[in-house]
């Protein structure tokens, strides 16, 4: 639940204009973190193995809501 909170503040810092909503639902099974907006899954960690990266996520979330989005040092590609 950590991560999650944490990654949830990342969105809402990072899509201040464009989000009006990040939940975060607990499951008594554990292990569940997906991404989705009101018409599509982005993220699904059961089928990437593990949490993304924080510039991972964000990424797929701006091309998800705000494609013309600029993202700064998350748009870098150098590692």
């Amino acid at each position: 639940m950590l991560r999650a909170a944490w990654i949830a503040q990342e969105l809402l810092t990072t899509f201040e204009q464009e989000l009006t909503e990040v939940s975060l639902v607990p499951s008594k099974t554990g292990g569940i973190f997906q991404v989705r907006t009101p018409d599509k899954l982005v993220f699904d960690r059961k089928e990437y193995g593990g949490f993304p990266e924080p510039k991972v996520l964000k990424q797929l979330v701006r091309d998800a809501i705000a494609p013309q989005k600029k993202l700064g040092h998350s748009d870098s590609t150098s590692e």
